[in-house]
């Protein structure tokens, strides 16, 4: 399980799961920020 924290500022978060041997490197995933009103990058948290 890993935390996708918004990279507007707004704190907003999205948990989810992902496989540590397709991706060991954090991750960065474009999705909708309700806080924001629009889409932006979301980068992983440990």
């Amino acid at each position: 399980m890993i935390k996708l924290r918004s990279t507007a500022g707004t704190g907003f978060t999205y948990v989810t799961r992902k496989n540590r041997r397709n991706d060991p490197d954090r991750l960065v995933l474009r999705k909708y920020d309700p806080v924001a009103r629009r889409h932006v990058d979301f980068r992983e948290e440990r």
